[in-house]
């Protein structure tokens, strides 16, 4: 079932120009997009990807694919966890895709220099330039919520893993406790676009950033997406009072 219409921010937009737009806001942050990770959670950020990292658990002589992976961060914490179970039990590589819909950001990570383990591709999450039933696990953090089709980007994950392979999504999410929703609302909506203006020189691209984080589903609506595309076990882990989610399931 095609969809009417899909969302960009706070704007309802025709789903053929979403693709465009998201390019558009990733062109012009590729080149601070770290930087301003850091400056816009603290560096918390770094907490929560260990976390998922960790529990994603990299194996020797796995497939595993970093969905939306931009400058490769979580691609690295893969590669450094699948040589270090290496050296501990032998094992052949594991083999890391990292797979984003921005050139740019592509670019961005290569230039920062990657393990051996990495490779790269510009491709879409709805539909991803591999087989059926390849990889061993999916991750996928803070993309999600940017893809046109949230429920194809989910059975395209499924598709793509073996049976019994792991999905694993961090994103944005609502947050569990009303003080500490006030106040992510607050720096979210004043602060993060003032700093995009300062550090990239772009306040309209943080703009949007924040409001799609507003119009992304809630941790049990998100869970049920995740059980409708295919997955069994879908579960998440709250962060910082739920100011993001870890997601998890099983590829049946």
């Amino acid at each position: 079932m095609s969809q009417s219409s899909a969302t960009f921010g706070y704007r309802d937009v025709d789903p053929s120009e979403k693709p465009g737009l998201v390019r558009g806001v990733f062109d012009r942050v590729a080149g601070r997009y770290d930087l301003m990770n850091d400056l816009m959670s603290a560096g918390v950020h770094r907490l929560w990807k260990d976390a998922v990292a960790a529990r994603l658990n990299p194996q020797p002589g796995e497939v595993i694919l970093d969905v939306a992976g931009g400058t490769g961060d979580m691609a690295h914490r893969y590669a450094k966890m699948a040589r270090a179970a290496q050296e501990r039990r032998g094992g052949e590589d594991a083999t890391i895709h990292v797979i984003d819909y921005n050139a740019e950001m592509i670019a961005a990570g290569r230039e920062r220099g990657y393990p051996p383990e990495v490779c790269w591709a510009v491709g879409d999450a709805q539909r991803l330039p591999l087989p059926d039933a390849s990889a061993d696990a999916y991750s996928i953090t803070f993309g999600i919520r940017n893809v046109t089709d949230v429920s194809a980007a989910l059975r395209e994950a499924r598709r793509v893993l073996k049976p019994g392979g792991r999905f694993i999504c961090l994103e944005f999410s609502r947050p569990t406790n009303s003080l500490v929703r006030a106040a992510y609302d607050a720096w979210s909506f004043n602060a993060i676009p003032q700093i995009g203006e300062w550090v990239a020189g772009d306040r309209d691209s943080y703009q949007y950033l924040v409001e799609s984080i507003r119009r992304f589903p809630d941790q049990k609506t998100f869970a049920r997406m995740i059980t409708d595309a295919g997955f069994a076990n879908a579960g998440f882990v709250n962060f910082t009072n739920g100011v993001a989610a870890m997601h998890t399931g099983r590829a049946i």
